[in-house]
């Protein structure tokens, strides 16, 4: 039996429910639907982003809405134009099988006199942000003298916003007797002010702590210098290759010049803020969506409106202002029950904001260092080799195996890996050795008094491990941590350093663990499956397995920040494998631009070869100018195309 049936919730609501493909409410949905379908009254529901509380205050409205009285009974006030639309359209898609009730959206950035046009022909519900609603009822395009309800939804960000005016005189215009509810992951100071001065007794529902982080979210931050900051930046995409995430600036200008700087380099990334046009919006956020976008640099204010399944990672490229900030821009990743990381780029002179933000959010923030070049190499080349492994075969390639076989024929198995493999491999390891190590910092005494901070390895002499069990098995660091250490037996700080990429994952514990380590680990399964561990030796011997083996060969060293490759291994210059390469739309301006390290020839699936005179789009990546200083170009420069 569909848990929704068990709320209140009518035949024609179950329905549409059941297309949606929902099968149990979400604890805000469980808590909120009964007790507004019971009575009308007042409530304040304060639940995490992505907890479910556009259906929370949705399905009870649609239930509520009088179809035949074309007059607006309902007001939806929300932050941004794109969460706007996007409770604009899963209204709609909740009310599908009610007959008569029309939802209109208005916001900023589009005709005004359409906007009011599709009201005067009969709107139930209008979602609104506030600024514009404010316009309208000046201007007198719109009447809610009459509403019934008005739901503020993420409250808390539009009086971050400003809109506290604009609220109050929004809500001063509406009728005393209307119910008002009211749901924000916050409750700061103003949000309480407008609960005690519009709400009568209203009813509270807490989803987890007030304030607190969402369980599904780990959080941890590298220290890097000031002058470094892009540069780890670089480094924490490369070191996950599956990357699919947010990037928060304070601002416009920042925001668009660490877009510009990432497409140079030759990411797959977009900026989002308010100085875009809505069509330019609205086409960046439909390149994300598809996943033509792996890296989508936005500010606070305009990533408001994302609600995108399966974000991986949530980078704070600089700290918000407030801190209770923090919280929605960890919220965009870890939804639905999925797991997420939230990672955070701090200076020295910003380390005492992580306890602050701990104390808020409730939860702790592992310390991590950025990820050498070696330890990134070999991430990649593991991942390359899980992307060969999972590649589905179309056998229209078999018309031209036969010329390919007679090209390779005289290569062994162990020659044509080792050849395949070293198309990547030697371009990435030979940018990785021009250049210097970012981690020579720590969060030193401002976090050392932290007792339950996970140890470092002193002066090399822990070992590192390759697991072949990552995300897709359901752990992130903290899980596989747990799981690592009821298995072998050990001590809380006895695991430490663990790094969870999707098919496999690293760890160390200090030497006198390695026998065990070996002989447990690699002599049990994982729901049928055998885990193996192997000794990853990055001082240049390659992984080892448990009887010594060598399975890698000599990497080299350095460390460095280099180039984005989604879902690749090396740097993109010329040949090699783009074995998921999504190409990003022209018309945006987010294509990478001439003159970035392009692979010129090599298997490339999925774009065809651009010719080096093509004009470049302009777009996007063109509407600030780039402080080249503020990059680092005196960093070492990845190889150009000839």
């Amino acid at each position: 039996m569909n848990k929704f049936e068990q709320l209140g919730l009518s035949e024609s609501l179950l329905r549409a429910i059941l297309d949606l493909g929902f099968e149990n409410p979400t604890e805000v949905q469980e808590k909120a639907i009964p007790l507004l379908l019971e009575k009308d009254t007042d409530m304040v529901a304060l639940a995490q982003t992505g907890t479910g509380k556009t259906a929370a205050f949705g399905f009870p409205l649609i239930q509520k809405i009088d179809a035949n009285n074309r007059n607006t009974q309902a007001l939806i006030l929300s932050p941004t134009r794109e969460l706007c639309l996007q409770i604009t359209n899963e209204i709609k898609n909740y009310s599908k099988y009610e007959k008569g009730i029309n939802v209109v959206a208005v916001y900023g950035g589009a005709s005004i006199t359409d906007q009011a046009r599709d009201i005067k022909r009969g709107a139930q519900i209008i979602v609104a942000t506030p600024g514009r609603m404010q316009d309208m009822i000046n201007r007198g395009l719109v009447n809610i003298s009459q509403i019934n309800y008005c739901i503020l939804d993420e409250a808390d960000e539009m009086l971050n916003m400003g809109f506290y005016e604009d609220i109050v005189n929004i809500l001063s215009t509406s009728p005393d007797e209307k119910s008002t509810w009211l749901f924000s992951a916050t409750m700061p100071q103003e949000v309480a002010r407008i609960a005690k001065q519009f709400m009568h007794d209203p009813l509270e529902i807490t989803v987890g702590a007030k304030n607190s982080g969402s369980a599904t979210v780990s959080h941890e931050f590298y220290l890097v210098n000031a002058r470094d900051r892009y540069e780890a930046l670089k480094r924490l995409a490369d070191a996950n290759p599956d990357i699919f995430s947010v990037v928060f600036c304070r601002t416009k200008r920042d925001t668009q010049q660490v877009a510009e700087k990432l497409i140079e380099d030759g990411y797959s990334a977009a900026a989002l803020h308010g100085d875009l046009s809505q069509a330019q919006r609205d086409s960046v956020m439909k390149s994300f969506r598809g996943r033509q976008i792996q890296m989508l640099v936005a500010t606070d204010v305009a990533a408001r409106g994302i609600d995108v399944d399966n974000i991986t990672h949530v980078v704070n490229y600089q700290l918000p202002d407030e801190i209770e900030t923090y919280n929605h821009r960890s919220g965009r990743t870890g939804r639905a029950g999925k797991l997420g990381t939230s990672i955070v780029i701090v200076t020295k002179s910003e380390i005492r904001k992580i306890s602050a933000i701990e104390r808020i959010i409730k939860q702790k923030f592992e310390e991590k260092t950025i990820p050498s070049g070696i330890e990134i190499c070999e991430i990649q080349l593991l991942h390359l080799a899980n992307k060969i492994k999972d590649t589905e075969v179309d056998h229209e390639i078999d018309t031209y195996l036969p010329a390919i076989t007679s090209v390779l024929e005289d290569l062994s198995k162990e020659e044509l890996i080792k050849k395949m493999v070293s198309v990547e491999f030697n371009r990435f390891i030979n940018y990785y050795k021009k250049t210097r190590d970012l981690s020579s910092q720590s969060a030193g005494s401002d976090r050392r008094e932290s007792s339950d901070r996970e140890p470092r390895e002193s002066n090399g002499s822990a070992v590192r491990y390759f697991v072949n069990i990552g995300s897709r098995d359901n752990f992130d660091w903290m899980s596989l941590k747990d799981f690592l250490k009821e298995t072998l037996d050990l001590g809380r700080d006895d695991v430490y350093k663990v790094d969870v990429k999707e098919g496999f994952s690293f760890f160390n514990t200090d030497p006198e663990h390695t026998d065990k380590v070996m002989d447990v680990l690699n002599n049990i399964q994982l729901e049928g499956r055998r885990i193996n561990v192997e000794i990853s030796k990055n001082d240049g011997g390659g992984r080892r397995d448990h009887n010594g083996r060598s399975s890698g060969g000599s990497f080299g060293g350095g460390r460095s920040s280099a180039p984005r490759r989604e879902g690749n291994f090396a740097p993109r210059k010329e040949g090699g494998f783009r074995s998921d390469r999504s190409s990003a739309p022209r018309e945006g301006g987010f294509a990478p631009r001439t003159g970035s390290p392009r692979r010129e020839g090599g298997f490339s699936s999925d774009r065809p070869a651009r010719r080096a005179d093509a004009p470049r789009t302009e777009g996007f990546a063109e509407r600030a100018p780039r402080r080249s200083e503020s990059f680092g170009d005196s960093k070492p420069k990845r190889p150009r195309k000839s």
